[in-house]
């Protein structure tokens, strides 16, 4: 059943009966207050389901249906205070005070509000369809002891399902039996988090059985589990069978895919099943109460600071306007007089006109002059940004070339066409690391063991600190027979081969090999042998560790959900291999708060030893009494790792014995068992074993930066942007990092605020949490007023060195603080580049919630992960890097793109043409409607203020929609300034972007002032000059003539003032143009042509043809845009002359590049280029309008000798450069 038909009922068998459900409010990434009561479900029994009134399976993603469409729509569009005003000034011109027909009014406001219902509609449409293709997809049910087929919608919680290999989940299923052995099924999520590697999902031992259809319908089961919730990853329950109660985890959990996916079900990409025959299993959760459907919210709603200042400006019109009413409506009252005896004001003469009702006559003319003025906003205005910013987004961004990343075939997709001006005034970038800033294509580098470190390869960061000290730096040579595989890329003879065992250390070599083969959620997938078998990791660092483990010679290549099979070598003797089984009694998972994993397992001597690896912190934290030397030695490794930008992981193991073990395992079942805090309690129960832990050593993984990424920070630096990095890394890989992107360098004047200070380690060796807190807040406050200090030497002189803040998560928790968070902000606004490392995902949302709001600077959050989430949500533009952390980030922000780099086209390119096309758009809605109405403002005074209509009624409605639309549409669209190469070359031209330059009150007011003297022109130059004029019969010229000659200078003049302001001319500039003039005379040529008795008078029966039977209309046509726009001439040529913007002077010194490269030249230029860089300009020299740059670049003597300067050339003054250099210093004096 779908939004569309009569309310969103629920779909079941005959029996049951439709459902009034509660309405539910979803926040992402917080898990819903749930109802005190547990649900029962009665499995295979619809019977006993029935009496709890279960929601059925059908979904519906619709906005509207039948019956809401019409009133919820109309809400929708009148949320806008200028569709309201519109709605009010429709409803004036109904009334007997208004001087113009309501239809003209009401035509095209409906005309725009038809069309955002229209556009409403075909979206709603779309997912109309899309449920229905979900709801309809088959599946097999248990009925009468056999599999029949039916619809997704007709499920029903409790039913017994079949999903085959491939196959979706039609709903949150309990799962009961697999055809692979121990109940075993492999899933893919990539619908659910975008994650390709493989999950495992295994079923109770106790349903194992439930196989057949004729087993399946001996299973009476009773789940008693937690309401539905949005948790997509936790799960509490208990199954009762046979008189026992099992604890349910999500292990046993299938989730439904997402059902806004319709070419997921399409084409077999989501939540499935994989390398299983089929699963049977037992529906728990149905259409909207499913885990993933209670998640299924839209990003928060964002609006572009360009449209909250437009808001500015329409209430600016909006005053404007009223003032204008109010100086009509005193006008009117201080006129109305009885001595004007020919205006035949008697005493039975209308309120409005009444001298004896002064203020009646008021009022009414207010309203009458309301109605009359009604063009001054705009009301094509939002539906030609709109219009223009879908195109841009879907055509321009979307289909890029330059942001397509072809190894993943991923190009650039804006999913919202919302902000794209909005990327061209971003002046913050706060950018996770991992996956963002390097490439997350984890390989195992180096490692420590019992104190001592292995491996021999160096780092693109150690290079980098090496130069940077003026150490020449020696190619390591690699060993004879080194691997190197995807994943691992470790070379070390003294490990390598076997060789381990001629260590002193090798005990601990080979307990440090078993925890990396052991301790995991690794699946191998295909062949058992070593070369082709692959594994399917949870994250790319945890497959490097296996991948280790494997070329070390303990080959993990077989796991059951009970057992981890290893193929050992060298253990015993060199050269020899054997197959060990390793029983896994219990695994603790990691999680964001844990930052660790550790297994419990029994070696096949009867050995229990649990083994652990995690942070450096928390497994330091539980390592007992003793090894004190070992613990030092790989802390000093640990820190070297991390200057090295290497990952680092510390592995530790424990000895159990068994009586402990049991002891501590009955507490673990409880706890797991528990259907209330199973989370905490599990989390309580894992503290009491994971302690008094022995240190093995530590692992360093290595992963690279993403290609282009120094570069590309180092441009958007230039262009006035200020890059952070927020990480969860050690803050010495995070500095390292840095310091390899050119985010820092050995010119800037660091500071450092860390907690790992030989105070602060004193103070947290004596374990009173409150004066920890107490002393690390007095600390971070007395070094942020140290760095205060001393930081304004620096930022007050131009030739200082730039400032750079590094700060760690301890710190940063204590700065955030409301009486810290001015001093932290006011350092970090005066840095060029800040690093925040060990910070959670919320400290990320914090601080660029810091920055967005207490600095009311535009903000751009980008990562790849769901720890990101938060930070891309928070800021003003959001962009996912679809990576390999999933999808999770994509799914929440407004651009995704696929590689860092690619924000340099982003923002330079796309979202700085947005922003001034915009601009541009704009202030030419804004001049054309101020100008046409001043017109008909300045006869008001030669009509006794009586709210007389210069125009025609139709005149006026379609000036907005039609004689005027199209171009703008045009130039929002193709207005070009310079190339996109040019834009990249010259970064600083986006900061008249970050400046906001183009849409300034000073902006506005010279545009008033060009519409002001436009209107002027209009009316007076044509008023007058009609007075001596006369038509073929010799009659003077009417009012109707009058008004007729103005309209079409007006329609002329301002599609020709549109293109005086383009940077680019194309054909589609030229075509709009003159289309809307040729428009604008057939319209009247038809309109003058028939006569109606509706409201018309013969007003405007023959006009036109009169008016071009003489030579006035000729010469006036020519003459007011001449005399218009003479001045709007001189200004721009002045302006360009004497007070050029950036980008104007870039056109100029690229002026003649079109013509300066031969055919040979580029031949022999192309001989040397990449294959990357050959695409490119191949790409490049693919047919495209050639721009025509105008706005009166002509060549001016004035700029040769500053152009010539630009090159370090020598050329004589001139006295118009004299003039020029002049005023650009008179410009740049302090008053």
């Amino acid at each position: 059943m779908s939004g569309w038909e009569a309310g969103n009922s629920q779909t079941s068998q005959p029996g049951s009966s439709v459902q009034k459900t509660l309405s539910r409010t979803v926040t992402l990434g917080r898990v819903q207050p749930q109802t005190p009561a547990l649900r029962t479900i009665f499995c295979n029994d619809r019977d006993a389901n029935f009496a709890h009134r279960y929601k059925g399976n059908s979904i519906s993603t619709t906005k509207y249906n039948i019956f809401t469409f019409l009133p919820k729509g109309l809400y929708e569009q009148f949320r806008r205070v200028a569709n309201l005003y519109f709605l009010m000034v429709s409803i004036l011109s109904a009334t007997p005070y208004s001087p113009v027909n309501p239809v003209t009014n009401m035509v095209p406001f409906s005309l725009v509000l038809l069309f955002s219902l229209i556009k409403e509609a075909f979206e709603d449409w779309q997912r109309f369809q899309n449920d229905n293709a979900i709801n309809n997809t088959p599946v097999d049910v248990l009925q009468a002891q056999g599999w029949e087929t039916l619809q997704w919608k007709k499920l029903q919680v409790g039913d017994i399902i079949r999903v085959k290999q491939d196959g979706f989940f039609p709903a949150d299923i309990l799962l009961l039996a697999s055809t692979n052995a121990d109940g075993v099924c492999y899933i893919e999520t990539a619908n659910l988090d975008g994650e390709t590697n493989l999950k495992i999902r295994k079923a109770l031992e106790k349903t194992w059985d439930y196989l057949t259809p004729e087993k399946a319908c001996e299973f009476k089961g009773e789940v008693q589990c937690e309401q539905p919730n949005n948790s997509l990853y936790t799960f509490t329950g208990n199954l009762a069978i046979d008189n026992q109660t099992l604890p349910l985890s999500p292990n046993q959990i299938l989730l439904r895919v997402f059902s806004e996916h319709l070419f997921s079900v399409i084409s077999n990409v989501g939540c499935s099943l994989k390398n299983t025959d089929f699963i049977v299993g037992s529906v728990i959760f149905t259409g909207h109460e499913t885990k993933v459907m209670m998640n299924s919210m839209n990003v928060p709603s964002k609006r572009s600071t360009l449209e909250r200042k437009l808001d500015r400006l329409i209430l600016a019109l909006f005053s404007t306007l009223f003032c204008m009413c109010l100086l009509g409506a005193m006008g009117s009252g201080i006129f109305i007089d009885r001595k004007y005896f020919y205006l035949g004001l008697g005493k039975n003469v209308e309120d409005q006109f009444n001298p004896d009702r002064r203020f009646m006559v008021f009022i009414l003319t207010m309203l009458t002059l309301l109605t009359l003025y009604s063009t001054l906003i705009p009301i094509s205005l939002y539906v030609s940004i709109e219009t223009i910013k879908f195109i841009q987004s879907s055509q321009f961004i979307n289909k890029d070339l330059n942001m397509y990343h072809a190894e993943t075939n991923t190009p650039a997709s804006a999913r919202t066409s919302n902000l794209n001006e909005e990327l061209g005034q971003v002046e913050y970038i706060f950018s996770d690391k991992t996956g963002t800033l390097t490439r997350n294509l984890m390989e195992f580098f180096k490692c420590s063991i019992g104190g001592e470190i292995y491996g021999t390869g160096m780092t693109e960061i150690e290079r980098g600190v090496a130069a940077r000290k003026g150490i020449k730096v020696q190619e390591a040579q690699t060993s004879t027979g080194a691997v190197r595989e995807k994943g691992f890329n470790f070379d070390d003879v003294r490990l390598m081969r076997g060789a381990w065992r001629n260590e002193p250390n090798h005990d601990a070599c080979k307990e440090f090999f078993r925890c990396l083969a052991i301790c995991h959620t690794v699946l191998p997938e295909g062949d058992t042998s070593p070369e082709k078998i692959k594994y399917q990791a949870a994250s790319p660092d945890e497959a490097a560790l296996v991948l280790a483990a494997k070329n070390f010679g303990f080959f993990f290549y077989r796991r059951t959900p009970t057992m981890i099979y290893v193929r050992e070598s060298h253990v015993e003797r060199m050269g020899k291999t054997q197959d060990a089984s390793y029983e896994i009694l219990n695994v603790l998972e990691f999680n964001s708060t844990r930052k660790r994993q550790s297994v419990v397992c029994r070696y096949p001597d009867g050995r229990l030893v649990l083994y652990c690896k995690g942070a450096d912190t928390v497994i330091y934290e539980r390592l007992g009494r003793g090894n004190d030397d070992l613990n030092k030695v790989t802390r000093d490794h640990l820190e070297q790792f991390g200057s090295a930008g290497l990952r680092t992981l510390c592995l530790a193991y424990r000895d159990l014995a068994s009586d402990l073990y049991e002891s501590w395992n009955e507490k673990f079942i409880k706890a797991k068992s528990s259907l209330r805090d199973r989370e905490k309690r599990l989390d309580e129960v894992a503290e009491l074993i994971e302690k008094e832990l022995i240190l093995i050593g530590a692992t360093a993984i290595e992963d690279k930066l993403q290609e282009g990424v120094p570069s590309c920070i180092q441009t958007l630096s230039k262009a006035g942007i200020k890059i952070w990095v927020l990480t969860g890394d050690k803050m010495e890989t995070a500095i390292n990092i840095a310091y390899a992107c050119n985010l820092l360098n050995n010119e800037m004047k660091k500071f450092i605020i860390s907690s790992e200070t030989d105070a602060i380690r004193e103070v947290e060796e004596r374990g009173d949490q409150v004066e920890i807190a107490l002393f690390i807040k007095e600390e971070v406050k007395k070094q942020l007023t140290q760095c205060l200090d001393e930081a304004p030497q620096y930022f007050c002189s131009p030739s200082g060195p730039k400032l750079g803040l590094v700060i760690d998560g301890k710190c940063l928790m204590y700065a955030l603080d409301p009486s810290l968070r001015i001093m932290l902000l006011t350092l970090s606004l005066n840095c060029a580049s800040v690093v925040c490392c060990r910070v959670s995902p919320l400290q990320k949302a914090q601080v660029t919630s810091l920055v967005k709001k207490g600095a009311h600077k535009i903000t751009l959050g980008i990562g790849d992960g769901a720890n990101d989430v938060s930070m891309i949500q928070a800021a003003h533009i959001g962009i996912g890097i679809s990576g390999l952390e999933g999808m999770q980030a994509v799914m929440a922000s407004d651009f995704a793109i696929a590689q860092f780099r690619f924000l340099e086209d982003l923002l330079l390119v796309h979202g700085r043409w947005a922003y001034i096309r915009l601009c541009k758009v704009v202030m030419y809605f804004f001049y054309k409607n101020l100008a046409f109405t001043l017109t008909q403002f300045w006869f008001t005074f030669n009509t006794g203020f009586s709210g007389q209509r210069f125009y025609d009624d139709w005149f006026q409605s379609l000036y907005n929609v039609i004689f005027t639309a199209l171009p703008v549409v045009f130039v929002g669209l193709f207005d070009k300034d310079i190339s996109p190469s040019l834009s990249k070359k010259y970064p600083e031209l986006y900061k008249e972007g970050v400046k906001n330059m183009f849409f300034k009150w000073r902006v506005v007011a010279v545009w008033a002032f060009f519409a002001v003297y436009h209107s002027l022109v209009f009316f007076y130059f044509i008023s007058a000059s009609s007075t001596t004029s006369l038509d073929r019969s010799g009659k003077m010229f009417g009012l109707w003539d009058v008004s007729t000659m103005a309209f079409t200078c007006v329609v002329v003049t301002t599609n020709l003032r549109l293109l005086m302001m383009c940077n680019s001319i194309t054909k589609w500039h030229c075509i709009s143009v003159g289309g809307s003039i040729l428009v604008w005379f057939l319209f009247i040529s038809l309109y003058s042509a028939i006569m109606t008795p509706l409201d018309r008078n013969d007003n405007m029966y023959w006009v036109i043809y009169i008016l071009m039977g003489t030579s006035y209309f000729y010469v006036t046509l020519l003459l007011v845009p001449v005399a218009a726009l003479l001045v709007d001439f001189l200004y721009l040529s002045v302006q360009r002359w004497f007070f050029p913007y950036d980008y104007q002077v870039v056109q100029e010194i690229h002026k003649d590049d079109i013509h300066s490269t031969g055919s040979s030249d580029l031949l022999e230029l192309k001989q040397h280029l990449t294959p990357d860089e050959a695409r490119s300009y191949e790409i490049s020299q693919l047919p495209k309008e050639v721009s025509r740059h105008t706005g009166f670049a002509f060549d001016s003597p004035g700029y040769e000798s500053f152009f010539a300067s630009q090159f370090s050339k020598y050329v004589p003054p001139k006295a118009w450069d004299v003039a020029r250099r002049a005023s650009m210093r008179s410009k740049a004096t302090p008053n």
